[in-house]
């Protein structure tokens, strides 16, 4: 059966379907408890949130569903280059933008000073909260954590976007490995190299992925139906990781018009842009990222550049804003997208892989 694999195995879940954890707020308690309900693994993004708002999300999933849930953090939550980024390149920074706060009619803000939670604080309710899968990118938890992850029960998810990276998520123990390639949505996010470096697509990545490891493979990127499970299944993975598809239904945060444009012949058109966070990710284009692609190197480092672009309006997409200046994270394969309940979503998976009906 397609659906028994060593991922189901680990979790004891019903399919080998993870939802997409979202940053920048657009996870929700309602999409995650939804999911897992049904039977796939819901997941939430907790990188926008202190410990203590993480123990509470968690809290509500609880109330919501009783099967395995995933909750998702960023290692590294901090670009090396703050350091040296100083009020000369802040001021450069908002000369850069000044046209789009003067369009929407809002001051220049101050230069960000409160960068958000850290990572090591926020692994603190993965401890206290205790969900059945914690996942991890842009790097490796120390040691003691991913030891005290394994003492408590939780299982350990790591996200490889090259086969070297898997590799080391092997050698550290991890219990499963996100292999995401290129056509994914939202942030790449490789830790070994850059990510402009490390580029390699899905059904490229998988196979060579499934040779170098023996943990269970979840496969991510351009993934939104049946024919995709299966090639994904087929390549070597155990399971597939789908963003995009659950990003549009309405239990996901994601603003009603950000959902609405997924639908559109918008979601064809996706390109890799630093505008919105300063790390590369993958949206839907529109007048800002493509204006501002000479420009790159103006941009602030992560976080700074995240902060900065909320003071815009232009990120997280979570309410309804200007489309020329809103963050559209989407992979390569939305314009295949069909669904906008996830319950539905899910189900339509699950009758298409028994019937083989695509």
């Amino acid at each position: 059966m397609w659906n028994k694999t060593k991922f189901t195995k680990l979790l004891g879940i019903d399919f080998p379907i993870v939802q997409g954890p979202f940053g920048g707020g657009l996870s929700s308690v309602s999409l995650t408890s939804t999911v897992s309900n049904a039977g796939a693994l819901g997941s939430f993004g907790g990188q926008p949130f202190s410990a203590r708002e993480i123990i509470n999300i968690c809290n509500e999933i609880k109330k919501n569903t009783n099967k395995p849930f995933n909750i998702n953090l960023w290692v590294n939550d901090r670009d090396s280059r703050l350091a040296t980024f100083g009020d000369d390149d802040y001021k450069k920074l908002t000369e850069l933008f000044k046209p789009y706060f003067n369009e929407l009619g809002l001051p220049i803000p101050p230069k960000p000073t409160d960068l958000g939670t850290k990572f090591e604080e926020q692994v603190e309710a993965i401890f206290e909260a205790k969900p059945a899968v914690f996942s991890f990118v842009y790097g490796i938890p120390p040691q003691p954590i991913l030891a005290r992850c394994k003492a408590l029960g939780i299982k350990t998810v790591g996200a490889a976007t090259t086969v070297d990276e898997a590799i080391a998520l092997q050698h550290a123990g991890v219990d499963a490995i996100v292999a995401t390639g290129f056509e994914a949505g939202g942030h790449r996010v490789s830790f070994l190299q850059s990510a402009e470096d490390s580029l390699t697509g899905t059904f490229a990545l998988i196979p060579q992925v499934a040779d170098a490891v023996n943990i269970p493979i979840i496969a991510a990127g351009g993934i939104t139906d049946a024919r995709g499970i299966q090639a994904a299944l087929a390549l070597g993975a155990d399971a597939v990781q789908m963003g995009t598809a659950f990003l549009a239904t309405e239990q996901s945060n994601a603003s009603q018009d950000y959902k609405d444009k997924l639908f559109t012949s918008d979601a064809k058109h996706t390109s890799l842009t630093k505008v919105f966070t300063g790390r590369l990710s993958r949206g839907i284009r529109n007048r800002i990222t493509e204006e501002l692609k000479p420009f790159e190197y103006l941009l602030a480092p992560y976080p700074l550049q995240s902060k900065f672009m909320g003071n815009l309006k232009a990120y997280p997409a979570t309410y309804d804003t200007n489309p020329d200046l809103s963050s559209y994270w989407a992979g390569q394969a939305a314009a295949l997208l069909k669904h906008r309940d996830a319950k539905t979503l899910i189900e339509t998976l699950v009758k298409d892989m028994n019937k083989k009906t695509f």
